[in-house]
């Protein structure tokens, strides 16, 4: 089960820094192999960056050596609540500048939040020092990059407007919030479809559906919010996440369940099932317009999972 970061002792953050160093020294240098050949000089600036990572590895090292000793256990992201999820950058493929710079200016934000938070829960004065200094460079990084695509890119190059405000909103409210509406939608549809097939009775599956969406509701919310403070990610305040997740995942499961308000059974399934679709069509539409999923990959995804959750619902509930 993953630590919190305030649990870890200063070598195991530092341990967990140097893990951090080692995974992206290798991933900028993936994305400067991937981009050499249709834009070389950007190639040229994400190949600095990877030894400039390169160096940071070498110092936090050093420091490790000197204060603890030479063995390093291994801990990554993964075993320390609060990292973001990184994919791969060759299941990204094919790359343009556009992503590259998007899942790059995550990193780098990580990264300083990371140090920051890091520095501030340290008490040894080199190593607050040392991790200060990073966070300080990793504020630095972009700023870093600019001047190498001075030397590198050409300047007739359009540079795009910052879009940090955007991906502010995709991380702290879109992705919660999509990640309800899917729960929300999707696994509700078996109880509701499953009772209204069995009982034949508008207001039975009604009740359930409510019980079903506000337990659904609450439980994906205090899962969301308690999934990690925001301090490493920025993904914001916890209790914010949790409560747009929350919300969220109630109405995608009252939206199917709402027309078994109606007495005549027939024609509150037909409008569910229409609901059902229109559900399906906004999730699919919003994994399409923020989370650059393509249209067609979208919706068959969404459309397939929806499906099968659907004629379970069916099949059991005519069983």
């Amino acid at each position: 089960m993953p630590k919190n970061f305030r649990d870890l002792s200063e070598r195991e953050i530092l341990a967990l820094a140097i893990s951090l160093e080692e995974e992206d020294i290798p991933t900028y240098s993936d994305i400067a192999e991937a981009m050499r050949e249709n834009y070389p000089g950007t190639a040229h600036v994400f190949a600095a960056m990877s030894e400039e990572e390169n160096g940071h590895r070498y110092r936090l090292l050093e420091l490790y050596h000197t204060k603890v000793g030479d063995h390093i256990p291994l801990i990554r992201r993964q075993d320390v609540k609060g990292f973001l999820e990184r994919k791969s950058f060759w299941l990204l493929r094919p790359l343009g500048v556009d992503k590259v710079r998007v899942q790059v200016e995550l990193m780098e934000a990580e990264s300083k939040r990371f140090y920051q938070t890091a520095a501030r829960h340290s008490t040894d004065a080199s190593i607050r020092q040392l991790l200060g200094d990073l966070a300080a460079e990793e504020r630095r990084h972009e700023a870093r990059a600019e001047e190498l695509e001075s030397d590198y890119v050409p300047a007739e190059v359009e540079k795009q407007e910052d879009e940090s405000p955007r991906r502010l909103f995709v991380l702290q409210i879109v992705q919660p919030g999509l990640a309800g509406l899917m729960d929300g939608s999707v696994s509700t549809l078996a109880p509701v479809f499953a009772v209204a097939f069995a009982t034949r009775n508008s207001w039975t599956a009604f009740a359930v559906g409510l019980a079903a969406s506000l337990g659904a509701g609450i439980s994906m919310g205090f899962a969301e919010a308690l999934s990690d403070d925001g301090s490493l990610t920025g993904r914001g305040h916890p209790w914010v996440r949790g409560l747009v997740c929350g919300l969220m995942t109630a109405v995608g499961g009252i939206g199917h369940t709402l027309p078994f308000l109606m007495a005549n059974f027939r024609i509150a399934l037909a409008a569910a099932a229409l609901v059902v679709l229109v559900e399906l069509g906004v999730i699919s539409w919003i994994r399409h317009r923020y989370m650059d999923t393509p249209a067609l990959s979208a919706a068959l995804q969404v459309g397939l999972g929806g499906a099968l959750v659907f004629v379970t619902g069916v099949l059991i509930g005519s069983s």
